[in-house]
């Protein structure tokens, strides 16, 4: 079965916990541990955590990861 990849980030807020609650609840598993950054730009810290999803489907380019 095809598996798919994602790397979610936000700013460090409580919406990066809810991006990330919302792709667990749809079936995506995390990968790895979630990563922090100063995004000295913004002057904001960043958060990103990859997730993995096994598919039915064969992958594409063109899918539209965060509806699989």
């Amino acid at each position: 079965m095809p598996k798919i990849y994602r790397l979610l980030t936000e700013d460090d807020t409580s919406a990066f916990c809810h991006k990330v609650s919302e792709a667990l609840s749809k079936g995506w598993e995390l990968h790895g541990a979630p990563a922090y950054a100063f995004d000295a730009a913004r002057g904001v810290m960043r958060c990103a955590q990859a997730v993995t999803k096994e598919i039915e489907a064969d992958y594409h380019p063109d899918m539209k990861l965060g509806q699989q």
